[in-house]
């Protein structure tokens, strides 16, 4: 027996039995109401949908599609929820925010958008099919690239029983702040953008506020991705909510705060997000690394390098004593480089010491410092205390300046083993930095064993890519020959779900590695110039970052666009 409703509609409509007996086949195979079983079949077309519903709740209808609706309202709500409500606003009245909604007795759904836009819906019934037309007016160019539908993701996560380590709130923290921080769509907003990121592998969440809008970039494969703009309102309710996740202060506001987050998956994977915090003109800006450990669970020959720059490594890797230096920007794999190398090292009979900032993971077996310079414990000061605790291998976070430099090179002209970083462009201007920071020549030349200067470069998708005849001008801007290539299998990115529409997935590193060899120590010692230091590095073999770009073109691995990207 159908309901006075669905009666109603039948008699409203003025429907056969053949169409009632339609839509109830439509109804119970895809759960769902008369109302919508009958629109979805075609039996009742927009304007009757509207005027149902209309003229059954008492209020008025409206389709937005022929609306010319200002930017800044559509704006108000994230896209994907206006598309997962089939709702639209239209206008702005004082407080009153006029709504266009395909289902308006949707409680959930008006409640969602008065929390997010702090305005108070009015609500108007409109055809789903007019609010679909009114929303692909948007721009392109004002929405995010489709990184996945956010809100499914939300979906997906709600069932899966994924732990956030929510921190402790600290009873003097703002209350104001502590009550938007704690209310249900910002807590679901802010661990929606958490998951989102573990499944797409990003390396870093950028959370940007700015004069008049507030957006999130998501950081996969080296390259930053717009995710989603949240409602600018939410902005302070959203830090403050991760301030709370990251045990900080979320009523301090002048100074930058660090903290972490520990997430632990279905799977019980645990994985930490340090987070940095920096006031900026608009706004705090929040930045969330994502600490892996599974990523360093790799040896050495799976980072991508050459063989024979892999056995040059590795022997120098595993002499008594010296100094292996590791060179190139932030984001380019210089820990992940050393980590595995100290995984390779660490056995029970060497005592390893690290100097760190930040300890970016806990490695078993490794003495670890967090270097602090607040309170007097740097760089240097931590190495003087290692060389006081019968160290064998010593790792130096980087080396900034001369007092660092001078306590590593000479721990590694006493018998132990030094692993560091700097920042330069390429292996042979490494040995040059250390000598205009002071370092005297022929300690240079008597205590490095090796440096290694390195770039990611991303891997090319696999499952979309396209096979490619370069021609004479990409050779030419690659700087390589028609023969060079002959026998190469050079791919282009496309793009595909499975690469979120980016042509990429994953990143492999591209090296160059410098032995010290006597020839080479002689030149230090002369003070020769980097070119002159270069052109004998590559006399002994020494393959440039270029050259192992280039090899990975030719293994079908990477993109001439990364190598033109990533290399000179």
């Amino acid at each position: 027996m159908q309901s006075n409703q669905n009666q109603a509609l039948i008699t409203w409509a003025g429907l056969t039995q053949e169409q009632v007996n339609k839509v109830d086949a439509l109804r119970r195979k895809g759960r769902l109401d008369f109302l919508h079983a009958a629109y979805k079949s075609g039996v009742i077309g927009d304007s009757l949908y509207v005027e149902f519903l209309a003229e059954r709740l008492g209020i008025p209808a409206v389709d937005p599609s022929r609306m010319i609706i200002p930017e800044t309202v559509l704006g108000l709500v994230p896209r994907d929820l206006l598309e997962k409500y089939n709702a639209a606003p239209f206008f702005i009245k004082g407080k009153k925010l006029f709504l266009a909604i395909s289902e308006p007795d949707d409680i959930l759904a008006v409640d969602d958008i008065r929390f997010m836009t702090g305005l108070d819906p009015l609500v108007h019934v409109a055809s789903p099919a007019s609010i679909t037309r009114c929303l692909s007016q948007l721009k392109e160019g004002d929405e995010p690239e489709d990184f996945g539908n956010l809100q499914d993701a939300l979906s997906d996560m709600e069932g899966e029983g994924v732990e956030f380590d929510t921190g402790d709130v600290d009873e003097h923290d703002d209350t104001s702040s502590l009550e938007a921080a704690t209310q249900a769509p910002v807590v679901k907003m802010v661990n929606l953008i958490i998951m989102d990121a573990i499944k797409k592998k990003a390396s870093d969440i950028h959370i940007e506020p700015y004069e008049k809008n507030f957006r999130v970039r998501l950081r996969i494969d080296g390259i930053l991705h717009e995710a989603m703009r949240p409602p600018f309102r939410l902005k302070n309710a959203m830090i403050s909510r991760i301030k709370i996740m990251s045990h900080l202060n979320i009523a301090e506001r002048r100074i930058p705060q660090d903290g972490r987050i520990k997430v632990r998956t279905p799977g019980g994977k645990e994985m930490e997000f340090r987070v940095s915090i920096l006031p900026t003109l608009f706004g705090e800006k929040v930045v969330m690394r994502l600490l892996d450990k599974s990523a360093l669970k790799v040896d050495m020959s799976q980072l991508g390098f050459e063989k024979k720059s892999l056995e040059t490594l590795s022997k120098s890797v595993h002499k008594p004593y010296g100094m292996v230096l590791v060179t190139g920007p932030t984001g380019s794999g210089k820990t992940t480089t050393l980590y595995s190398a100290l995984m390779e090292l660490n056995d029970e009979g060497v005592n390893i010491s690290t100097a760190e900032d930040p300890v970016e993971f806990s490695l078993p077996g490794v003495n670890q410092v967090l270097v602090r310079e607040d309170v007097g414990l740097t760089f240097a000061a931590a190495l003087r205390s290692f060389l006081r605790q019968d160290p064998d291998i010593i790792l130096v976070g980087e080396i900034r300046d001369f007092e660092t430099a001078e306590i590593a090179v000479k721990a590694a002209l006493t018998g132990h083993l030094v692993l560091s970083t700097l920042h330069t462009n390429d292996a042979p201007s490494t040995l040059t930095r250390l000598l205009n920071m002071g370092i005297d020549g022929f300690l240079v030349a008597s205590s490095v064993n090796v440096i290694v200067a390195q770039r990611l470069v991303r891997k090319i998708c696999p499952f979309c890519r396209r096979l490619i005849d370069p021609d004479n001008a990409m050779l030419a801007q690659l700087g390589v020959s028609t023969g060079d290539f002959s026998q190469a299998t050079i791919y282009e990115p496309v793009g595909c779900p499975e690469c979120h529409g980016s042509g990429y997935k994953g990143r492999l590193g591209v090296y160059e590695v410098l032995e010290m060899t006597s020839e080479m120590q002689e030149y230090v010692l002369a003070n020769r110039s980097v070119l002159e230091i270069r052109d004998l590095a590559i006399r002994q073999g020494m393959m440039t970052l270029r050259e192992s770009a280039l090899q990975k073109l030719q293994d079908g691995v990477t993109s001439v666009q990364e190598v033109l990207r990533v290399t000179v």
